[in-house]
């Protein structure tokens, strides 16, 4: 009886070894994803990465002079433990070798306005460096030192980064020389435009820890190549929250390439003002979801011009590649040689229809009323209370008419439509304005309930967008 019981027992105990083995197992697996270890990358990749100091001639601006004083103390004691002066110099950036013969990449923002760059590497060496090229519109600039036989970064494949895939950022946050953070891709494609309004870089995000100083560093993927150039954040406070952007290498590759040769970068140039397709107006354009870039103008004699594209026109395609966002179109268009014909796939009034478009040179520069019809106390049938437009304003405008408005109601569908004084309407129901008189006509022909296109002039720029009576 006591054998059997003891057999019984080591079959238990069996069983419940293999049961821990196998739970064991399991835990085990999602183990095997668990945060890499970058030590090597960033050992082999640090030589790469180097330190830019700039230097400015004294400035009457006060705020320059208080740099060091509006870094965080720990910052300040930092700085001080490695010998660096209480007065930091004039500006402090990142970069990177993309040559053995001494050209480095680093931010526009970095180096605009310096009177002096100074490159450090990591074996402290430090080397006067010359300006090739600056393109402020995808703030990059390719800087050059006398040297040879430098290590220099290998460039990723342009399509090869993918939403979730860890990166490494090394660069001087605060100026702590060759600091690594690390993170996830968290979009990519992200749409920022400038100060300017243009948008010629499809950023990449990601949650790398990027503070001041990181500007125009390397952001590296696991294999040590460099996807992305480390350019903006977003933050309240000044530090890192999380949310960082760097320029993707296929835009880099463009524009050093340029830089190189010539100094300086051509874009290409449509001829278009653009905005995004929202839901209602894809249901007013006839268009299955919302999608492509919206024209609201066309310059004239322009490429868009010529090649025949209308305001109301939706570009869907471009070159053999998909409009998903508006966004998307100027970057396409900007990464496109001057002089080059493509085709240019388009819906008008829910029909699709192919233009060839031959693509110009990127401006160096941006591009950039009579009868009264107020009605009741709420103005006319949509609120507004408008004025036909004098000649010399339509003239500035190269308008052919249209009306000014000079009232708009609360509570009515102009308000709600988001138009202003000042704007002025030239199109209304797919009717063009021209006069006061046009205008009353395409309000008698308005529907009730459904949602209809208004085209109007807003501070320079025509926008669409969509108005609609209370049925």
């Amino acid at each position: 009886m006591t054998h059997l019981v003891l057999r019984a027992f080591a079959k238990g105990l069996i069983k419940l070894q293999i049961l821990v083995l196998a739970l064991g197992c399991l835990i085990a697996v999602p183990g095997a994803a668990r945060v890499p270890d970058f030590a090597d990358l960033v050992e082999t990749s640090s030589p790469v990465v180097v330190k830019i100091l700039t230097e400015q001639e004294a400035s009457a601006d006060p705020h320059d002079m208080d740099q060091y004083q509006q870094l965080p103390e720990i910052f300040q004691h930092l700085l001080e433990q490695y010998g660096m002066p209480r007065q930091p110099p004039s500006g402090m950036g990142s970069g990177f070798i993309i040559s053995a013969d001494g050209y480095i990449v680093t931010n526009h923002h970095v180096i605009e306005g310096a009177d002096k760059v100074r490159v450090s590497l990591i074996d402290r060496r430090e080397f006067d460096a010359d300006l090739v090229g600056t393109d402020p519109r995808s703030d990059l600039a390719l800087l050059k030192i006398s040297q040879e036989d430098l290590p220099f970064a290998r460039f990723a494949e342009s399509d090869s980064l993918r939403v979730g895939e860890w990166v490494i950022a090394i660069g001087s946050p605060f100026g702590l020389d060759y600091s690594a953070s690390v993170g996830i891709v968290s979009a990519i494609g992200r749409s920022l435009p400038n100060a300017e309004g243009e948008n010629y870089v499809p950023f990449i995000q990601s949650d790398v820890a990027i503070n001041p100083g990181n500007s125009g560093g390397p952001l590296f993927n696991q294999d040590g190549e460099v996807v992305g150039i480390n350019s903006q954040i977003y933050t309240r406070t000044g530090g890192s929250v999380g949310i960082s952007f760097a320029i993707p290498i296929s835009v880099a590759n463009d524009v050093i390439s340029q830089l190189k040769s010539k100094g300086r970068v051509e874009r290409g140039w449509l001829g278009v003002y653009i905005q995004e397709v929202s839901a209602e107006l894809a249901e007013s354009l006839e268009l299955d979801t919302p999608h492509g870039a919206l024209v609201a103008q066309v310059v004239a004699d322009g490429p868009a011009d010529k090649a025949g594209l209308k305001p109301g026109d939706v570009i869907v395609s471009f070159n053999g590649k998909a409009i998903l966002n508006s966004g998307d179109l100027p970057q396409l268009v900007g990464l496109t040689a001057p002089g080059t014909r493509v085709k240019a796939g388009i819906a008008r009034n829910g029909k699709e229809q192919t233009l060839w478009v031959e693509v110009a040179a990127l401006p160096v520069s941006g591009v950039a009323g009579g009868a009264n019809t107020q009605g009741s106390d709420h103005g006319d049938a949509i609120g507004l209370s408008v004025q036909e437009i004098d000649p010399e304003t339509a003239a500035a405008f190269n308008l052919a008419g249209g009306v000014v408005i000079e009232k708009v109601y609360p509570a009515t569908a102009a308000s709600y439509t988001g138009l202003q004084p000042g704007d002025v309407v030239v199109e209304l129901g797919n009717a063009q304005v021209v006069s006061g008189d046009s205008y009353r006509k395409a309000l008698e022909r308005l529907p009730k309930g459904v949602p209809v296109l208004i085209r109007f002039l807003h501070q320079g720029q025509f926008i669409y967008r969509t108005i609609e009576l209370a049925p």
